[in-house]
């Protein structure tokens, strides 16, 4: 457990609570009389302290989005690959107990068990550490990279706003350069600062067509993964 401890960033003062956060119910049910618990509880318990985590995170820092597109950012972040991915990255399928059946059946690699155990081990966290280690684990491993333009977003010069207001003390500021062509066919060209510094330039045939070509060449400089 020291292992996955160290991986996750946090010493359980209960280390029952992980050991039952790994328990597969297919473990648990092979071995009743076994102190350990299967993990359907701490995944109950896991998703809405997940569900509302993130939840406060989107309403928080992504003010000029509708709820139904904040819905959908939220389905994205706590999705069943989304989950594997990160139990993946804490190679938490090594720590799996399952059952015999399981075990043989490929359930230490499938993504619904490994998602699973991750709002258990969430949900461990949080009963061990309270609201302030759930958060932690949260910060650390679902919220690391936000989608933001992956998410069906086109809103280039929103989706930047957004991102760059998440650090204090950052100004943007779109400036018109230039114009050429004759008035029923005018390009317009517009450079982007962020605190006096350009980031991004882009062309169209209006000026707002302009600011969302310099923000696109923006979010690839400044946020590549994005």
């Amino acid at each position: 457990m020291n292992e996955l401890e160290a991986a996750i960033g946090y010493q359980f003062h209960n280390i029952t609570l992980l050991q039952n956060a790994l328990s597969h119910s297919s473990y648990a049910n092979e071995r009743w009389h076994d102190s350990l618990k299967s993990n359907e509880r701490l995944e109950f318990l896991g998703d809405s302290v997940l569900g509302v985590l993130v939840a406060d995170y989107l309403y928080r820092n992504f003010p000029n989005r509708p709820e139904g597109e904040l819905t959908r950012m939220r389905a994205d972040m706590v999705c069943e690959k989304a989950l594997a991915a990160v139990a993946a990255n804490l190679n938490l399928g090594k720590h799996l107990m399952l059952g015999r059946g399981e075990e043989l059946g490929g359930g230490r690699n499938r993504e619904s068990i490994l998602a699973d155990a991750v709002e258990s081990v969430l949900a461990a966290c949080y009963l061990d550490g309270g609201m302030e280690a759930a958060v932690q684990f949260v910060n650390k491993f679902i919220l690391v990279n936000v989608p933001v333009t992956k998410l069906q977003n086109t809103d280039y010069k929103t989706a930047l706003q957004e991102l760059v207001q998440q650090k204090k003390n950052q100004v943007l500021a779109y400036h018109l350069v230039g114009e050429s062509g004759p008035d029923h066919d005018k390009q317009f060209r517009v450079e982007l600062t962020l605190n006096d510094v350009v980031v991004g330039a882009g062309s169209g045939s209006s000026k707002k067509r302009a600011e969302q070509a310099a923000a696109c060449a923006a979010m690839e400089l400044l946020f590549p993964d994005a």
